[in-house]
């Protein structure tokens, strides 16, 4: 899907631990305390660069509350603040104080409005599997990326008042 999206990918996040997932490593360097490696996400900041430079925007909502689990830490200080660098997007929609307006809605890529693709994990933070949905539910998967972004701040901004 990365290979073939022309407008947009949206991507909804909804958990407070991926820790399974994706940048495994560098997570227990961080929690060990050691300084993020200069090739920290070096591949996908680099896609991210390509899709960006040809107009293509990358974005993505985490729902989640206060405090931070340490993942989240990790995850918005090591990984959106990097890749916010190369051109993707980061906003919060915090539900520390208010009802979450996605309860039961999980993770989702959402491309071009058109093509959802819903994704599982396993309770401790392990992708478990996704899938790639007809067009046919795109509505739906546009309906919630348009009520998340309709509740959520930029990150930069919800980040300066909230870091830990």
């Amino acid at each position: 899907m990365f290979d073939s999206f022309t407008r947009e990918a949206f991507r909804l996040e909804t958990l407070d631990d991926y820790s399974r997932s994706g940048s495994v490593d560098a997570y227990w360097s961080y929690l060990d305390g050691q300084p993020k490696p200069d090739d920290y996400n070096v591949d996908w900041l680099e896609d991210i660069r390509v899709w960006t430079q040809s107009g293509r925007r990358v974005y993505r909502v985490h729902v989640l509350s206060r405090p931070l689990t340490p993942y989240l830490r990790f995850e918005l200080g090591w990984g959106y603040v990097t890749n916010a660098t190369a051109g993707e997007e980061f906003f919060i929609l915090d539900v520390t104080d208010q009802d979450n307006p996605l309860e039961g809605v999980g993770d989702f890529w959402l491309f071009d409005s058109t093509t959802p693709v819903p994704m599982r994990y396993t309770d401790d933070g392990e992708f478990a599997g996704a899938n790639v949905l007809t067009d046919d539910d795109g509505a739906e998967y546009t309906a919630y990326r348009d009520t998340a972004m309709a509740h959520a701040v930029p990150f930069a901004d919800w980040w300066a008042e909230h870091a830990e």
